[in-house]
């Protein structure tokens, strides 16, 4: 059954913040990210959204979901203006981890901004796409 929309996917090295790092703080501001494609692109999300978690590095793999629990904000409040952040909470762990190789095999995810533009690190998830991977981390290829 298809979701009404995806969301988001947030890229992260493990060594640096994990997604076990976010369960244990409870929650964390998104902020650092540079690219300016990935800049729009986080400046698009709202408080509500969901948002899957991608362990970059070694790892290379969606392993989480989170929900966005503020609206973009900047860094700087007081220059009001430059990079945002946003606040995000863990939701859970998916069942099992959907590795980018098993990403790239997936004609369903030939498209996704993850496969063809490999060095943002927020890019949007639609439905298809969100379900397909929920589905590949149940082990349903």
């Amino acid at each position: 059954m298809a979701k009404e929309s995806g969301g988001w996917l947030f890229k992260e090295e493990p060594e640096h913040y994990s997604f076990a790092d976010l369960e244990r703080d409870g929650s964390t501001l998104w902020d650092g990210v540079t690219n300016s494609l990935a800049l729009k692109y986080l400046g698009q999300v709202k408080k509500g959204d969901r948002v899957l978690w991608y362990h970059t590095g070694k790892e290379k793999a969606v392993v989480g979901e989170m929900r966005v629990v503020s609206d973009p904000v900047p860094i700087s409040e007081a220059e009001g203006s430059g990079p945002v952040a946003v606040r995000v909470e863990p939701v859970r762990w998916l069942p099992a981890p959907v590795s980018l190789a098993l990403v790239k095999q997936d004609a369903a995810l030939a498209d996704w901004e993850l496969v063809r533009l490999p060095r943002l690190s927020v890019v949007p998830v639609n439905a298809v796409q969100w379900d397909r991977v929920e589905a590949l981390s149940r082990g349903q290829v």
